[in-house]
């Protein structure tokens, strides 16, 4: 659980996404995106939830520290 904010990093960028984009899609401020993002706060099972929805991954490939994402993903 450690590389996910890493990966939400990750899969934000990929996407083209703001942390204010983001935050919109979670229902959260942008701050606290970039607090997930730099593993300052730890997500809660609904907000690993939102963030599996929201980029097609499972909540295994977030949380999983040794397991990569896809090189694919959107």
């Amino acid at each position: 659980m450690k590389r996910f904010g890493e990966k939400l990093y990750q899969l934000r960028i990929q996407r083209g996404l703001t942390l204010t984009d983001l935050g919109k899609m979670l229902d959260v401020h942008n701050t606290f995106v970039s607090q997930l993002e730099k593993g300052r706060r730890v997500p809660n099972a609904e907000m690993i939830l939102k963030v599996a929805d929201i980029f097609g991954l499972t909540t295994d490939q977030l949380m999983r520290d040794e397991l990569d994402l896809p090189v694919d993903s959107p």
